[in-house]
């Protein structure tokens, strides 16, 4: 691949970071603002709003509405545009956020950066698969990826150090938000170094949204329904919880926090491990593979008390997730063609966005009655739905262009 093209991806991927950044910090967070007094631990009742489960989902609403609604602008306006302001959307409502001191103004706010979030989400999905040729795609998103879950490692310091404390008055927390939102003075920058996507300018046709259930579309918006509705479990139970799981299984929170530190370390390096073999190994069996792998490594975390072992298998349990992460990535944006790829991406991952809303809240219950191991029994469970559905209805994507792949 040319190197103006890997510098190209690199762009755009650090625009993704910022993302990841915001996306993140949820779990980072959370010990700080039930320290703060504005949430509780737990939810009192099934659907509280005062909990962490609320606060997960308050952002993940937000990213279901940016997903499913609003992701069709990159189609009708251009990936290169959309991907800007999407950007400034949601940095502009995560420092309102960050000035919040009541549960309801901490909410709100997250669910409308959520929505930016939803659609930059999508925009870079859509932008990349659009980039690069056929056999170097895999690779692409892996680096991708690689760059953005270096915003794992980033955030997880960064609450280490400043959530137990508050520099000059203000609160920990609110600090790790801030600094995530100035990543938005390189926008601008960014923004006049990307060009917009050859396939979105050479595309005459406006796609419509019942084209993504006609065939060969039906069965693979199905499937990646069913996908995402599960998916998720896995990722974000991990990586939305990993603090409070640990502060449950007795640990004080500053240890928690670096534990959580050490085991986000490995985020990066999931997809970078793999980008060697991204292409080399069908798409579909990278997502059965890894989806395996955070079923085994999740049941092992849960049953650990030992520091040294937790770290161990949250580590494996990380690099599985974001294995996971950038194949799926890649295999959804290569099922569609140009002219409906972000409205149909958008509405396939918004199942994971709403998915995430109401696990948040089965997995805050989960942890209360039944402990760390039984959320990690339900995390097992849908990693077994997630490799039937891609094992049995996905179909061959590697190597192959994306013309191809949607006839």
């Amino acid at each position: 691949m040319p190197t103006s093209v890997w510098s190209r991806v690199a762009l755009i991927s650090l625009g993704g970071f910022f993302e990841f950044y915001d996306i993140f910090f949820t779990g980072y967070i959370a010990p700080g603002l039930v320290r703060s007094g504005i949430l509780t631990p737990t939810t009192p009742g099934l659907f509280g709003t005062t909990g962490i489960a609320g606060f997960v989902a308050a952002m993940f609403s937000g990213l279901f509405i940016g997903t499913a609604l609003v992701s069709f602008v990159a189609d009708r306006f251009g990936r290169r545009a959309i991907f800007t302001y999407s950007l400034l959307w949601y940095t502009a409502a995560s420092v309102i956020m960050a000035f919040q001191h009541h549960v309801f103004g901490l909410n709100l706010w997250r669910f409308i950066s959520g929505i930016g979030v939803g659609v930059e989400l999508v925009t870079i999905d859509a932008y990349l698969s659009e980039l690069v040729p056929a056999n170097l795609r895999g690779r692409a998103f892996a680096i991708n990826q690689a760059i953005q879950f270096c915003a794992v490692p980033v955030v997880a310091l960064l609450a280490w150090l400043l959530v137990p404390r508050a520099p000059f008055g203000l609160d920990g927390w609110r600090w790790v938000v801030l600094l995530g939102a100035a990543g938005a003075i390189l926008v601008w920058w960014i923004r006049l170094r990307v060009p917009e996507s050859p396939r979105w300018l050479a595309q005459p046709v406006r796609g419509r949204f019942t084209e993504m259930w006609g065939p060969p579309y039906r069965t693979r918006s199905i499937m990646l329904i069913i996908f995402n509705l599960f998916q998720t479990v896995g990722f974000y139970g991990f990586s939305n919880w990993v603090p409070t799981l640990l502060i449950k299984r007795g640990i004080a929170i500053t240890s928690s926090l670096e534990y959580t530190f050490i085991i986000a370390i490995a985020a990066p390096f999931g997809p970078l491990l793999a980008a060697a073999i991204a292409d080399r190994f069908e798409r579909k069996w990278q997502i059965v593979a890894s989806a395996f792998a955070i079923a085994v490594s999740g049941i092992l975390f849960g049953q650990m008390t030992a520091a040294a072992l937790l770290i161990f298998f949250g580590v494996l349990l990380t690099l599985a997730n974001n294995i996971l992460s950038f194949s799926c990535h890649a295999y959804q944006s290569e099922l569609y063609p140009t002219r409906i790829r972000a409205l149909a991406v958008g509405f396939v991952y918004s199942w994971s966005r709403i998915s995430v809303v109401f696990s948040s809240f089965v997995i805050g219950f989960v942890l209360d009655r039944f402990g760390v191991p039984g959320v990690f029994t339900l995390i097992a469970g849908s990693m077994l739905i997630v490799m039937l559905a891609i094992g049995l209805l996905g179909p061959r994507t590697n190597n192959l262009a994306l013309e191809a792949i949607s006839q």
